[in-house]
């Protein structure tokens, strides 16, 4: 806006809206709490007030979803007034949302990926790992310029803020499991908490015993009974 480009931020602005109302629109059909959509100079997030222990495919469909509707609504357009402008500013928030860097789609995409292979706690470390080695190699790739380092810098502070907050998380992810009544139909046997899996119930192996995975967690969490 400040250079005069209006054009331009109408459209990318619109393009913005779009693939963030292809997150919105699955999130309510499953009924996810919306919390608020922050609206940024190179984008935008849609913060969900929602249990980790939400179902894999559920995020899925709900993370696929923004950037299919954004190539719908942009080939559409194209059909009814071909914009060389329209597509190449689709083509970069495509590409940059996609990048493998938390917050954006592309790490949570990662993260999905991750926890049908390992691990919940892996997969969280694995994503903030992924998305540090991504921002070096743009330092590489990608010419420097004011908006790239602005757009880096808040980057950092949110990928650090997660790693920071990694702990919390994982405490988080295992207090539901101890506090909501959860079902998962498949099951898997490990050796301690740190193994515990999205979309799983447990069973510890621990000792020479077999421990449901709420008699862990009821260890864990049961704050009347260390009183």
């Amino acid at each position: 806006m400040i250079t005069g480009n209006f054009k331009g931020f109408l459209i990318f602005s619109i393009i913005i809206l779009i693939h963030e109302l292809g997150h919105i629109l699955p999130a309510l059909y499953y009924k996810w709490n919306i919390e608020k959509v922050i609206l940024l100079p190179f984008g935008a997030l849609t913060l969900f007030k929602e249990k980790i222990n939400k179902p894999l495919k559920e995020e899925f469909i709900i993370l696929i979803s923004g950037p299919l509707i954004q190539i719908i609504f942009t080939y559409i357009l194209l059909k009814i007034n071909y914009n060389e402008d329209i597509l190449n500013y689709s083509k970069l928030i495509l590409f940059f949302n996609l990048l493998p860097i938390y917050p954006l789609d592309g790490s949570k995409l990662l993260n999905i990926i991750l926890n049908k292979i390992t691990n919940f706690k892996k997969s969280h470390l694995l994503t903030i790992y992924i998305s540090f080695l991504t921002i070096i190699f743009l330092f590489f790739k990608i010419k420097i310029s004011l908006i790239f380092i602005l757009i880096i810098i808040f980057i950092i502070i949110k990928v650090l803020e997660e790693l920071k907050n990694h702990n919390n998380i994982f405490n988080k992810f295992l207090l539901e499991r101890y506090t909501y009544n959860i079902n998962f139909k498949k099951r898997k046997t490990i050796n301690n908490i740190k193994q515990m899996k999205r979309d799983y119930k447990h069973i510890i192996y621990s000792k020479g015993k077999y421990l449901t995975e709420r008699e862990i967690l009821r260890k864990r969490f049961d704050f009347k009974k260390k009183i």
